[in-house]
């Protein structure tokens, strides 16, 4: 049983991509499906629990997809769904404003 989700846009957003590997794996899967080893290989330091754990959530909310493919060895590919996928401008503007902020010791205009 999942807890239900707040009714604020910004505590939702909040629950639904907590800490920041989240953001990180949606970030890799807006280029595209990706296996979870390859997933792993593109986020150095990110453990399989976390890894999984942010995955299930995903899927369970509609973020991400999970394909298992009937093969030797098992292949199961990872994949956002159209409202995964409308997080691309999210990223786009929380780099555009990261960019945006001076260096430590740079002053602020």
């Amino acid at each position: 049983m999942t807890t239900p989700l707040p009714t604020c846009g910004v505590a939702r957003f909040l629950v639904l991509l907590d800490g920041p590997w989240a953001t990180l794996i949606v970030r890799e899967l807006l280029r595209g499906p990706h296996r979870f080893t390859e997933l792993r290989a593109t986020l150095p330091g990110i453990s399989p629990h976390t890894l999984t754990s942010r995955l299930r959530q995903f899927e369970t909310h509609g973020i991400v997809t999970r394909t298992a493919h009937a093969e030797i060895p098992p292949r199961v590919v990872y994949e956002l769904t159209p409202l995964g996928r409308e997080l691309r401008p999210v990223l786009d503007a929380m780099a555009a404003w990261a960019a945006a902020v001076p260096a430590a010791g740079t002053p602020a205009d």
